[in-house]
């Protein structure tokens, strides 16, 4: 039976401890270009000192108008890479494991300087823009984005490298009824998704794993169930996802009522039907909870995003309420007496 302070292999990448910090936009590229800067050296390279054993960075886009808002992070130029590669060096020293969450966000761009660009003309809600509907040209563009978007982050020295097909965003939005009414081969929910998954496989190492954040469930009508969700999950398995990142909505403006592990049932039902690893989030920021999810077999990762915003060392302080091994560098040892690993194990 694990544990969350077990160690855990996919493919090439084994991680010290099954915490993962969840990718979580930070809005911080004041200068607009897109390359990450001292905010998030900081913040990134600290969750590694605090224990974490795969750091996600947040959502980084393929290209320009695929941003959020202008402060997002962006992987569409060669320039951005030295950038990212300073954090990914310095997250490694402090045994961590590190990937990008790479990702278009679609007709919820936000920024009035950006253009939203969508499968189909459809506002996501009356407070934001009508996106253009993209042709079959600009689509095989952002497939081919993706695909360079991928090949920087693995120059970078990415461990693993993670698609956002949730919440709402591009590839999201290809999956549902509710943001895709085309009538050319994109109409199909999975053909961008696959396209996409194909175009970075090609360009990360075959030891490397790729994880797939998908929205279970829309919360509408409207949209599509879980059941519908599964389907289309069975495909991205069967075209090279490795791993599930198992989240819901965000493509909807809804109403969810959350409460701690309340997407856990999808992630522990997607496992078991498909036969797939997958990383759980929502409101998992409990240590017993985090670990009974483990203990289990509901998930194989628990990902971590609000908790980690508010405790930096939030792996360390579940390893002391669990009774586990605490790993932080040697000049952190005299607050740890009892607890601290051999030096190698925190860098």
């Amino acid at each position: 039976m694990a544990g969350l302070f077990d160690g855990y292999t996919l493919k090439g990448l084994t991680l010290k401890n099954r915490i993962m910090m969840s990718p979580m936009c930070q809005y911080s590229v004041w200068d607009q270009d897109g390359a990450p800067n001292e905010w998030h050296y900081v913040h990134y390279i600290s969750r590694a000192v605090g224990g974490v054993g795969l750091v996600m960075m947040e959502m980084t886009d393929v290209v320009p108008d695929g941003r959020i808002t202008v402060y997002d992070l962006g992987i569409w130029d060669d320039s951005q890479i030295p950038a990212f590669r300073r954090i990914i060096d310095q997250v490694h020293q402090y045994g961590a494991k590190i990937g990008i969450q790479i990702a278009h966000a679609g007709r919820k761009a936000e920024s009035p300087e950006l253009r939203p660009e969508a499968p189909s003309a459809i506002a996501f809600s009356d407070k934001y823009r009508v996106p253009h509907a993209l042709t079959t040209d600009e689509v095989h563009r952002l497939v081919e984005a993706f695909r360079e978007g991928a090949r920087r982050a693995v120059e970078a020295g990415v461990d693993t490298l993670e698609l956002h097909g949730a919440h709402g965003y591009l590839i999201h939005q290809f999956m549902s009824p509710l943001s895709n009414h085309r009538d050319d081969q994109y109409g199909e929910p999975t053909r961008f998704g696959v396209e996409v998954i194909e175009a970075v496989k090609s360009v990360m190492p075959s030891d490397m794993p790729l994880l797939m954040r998908l929205s279970a469930t829309e919360y509408t009508e409207e949209g599509y169930r879980f059941a519908d969700l599964l389907k289309m999950a069975r495909v991205y398995r069967d075209h090279g996802v490795d791993m599930f990142d198992v989240s819901t909505g965000g493509n909807a403006v809804v109403r969810i009522r959350d409460y701690p592990g309340y997407q856990l049932p999808y992630a522990a039902e997607l496992k078991k039907t498909l036969d797939v690893p997958v990383a759980a989030v929502g409101r998992l920021e409990s240590f017993d909870l985090a670990q009974s999810a483990v203990e289990r077999g509901e998930a194989d990762i628990i990902a971590v995003a609000r908790g980690l915003l508010k405790d930096a060392y939030w792996a360390n302080s579940a390893a002391l309420h669990l009774g586990d091994t605490v790993q932080v560098p040697e000049e952190y040892y005299r607050a740890f007496p009892r607890w601290f690993t051999s030096p190698d194990a925190a860098r």
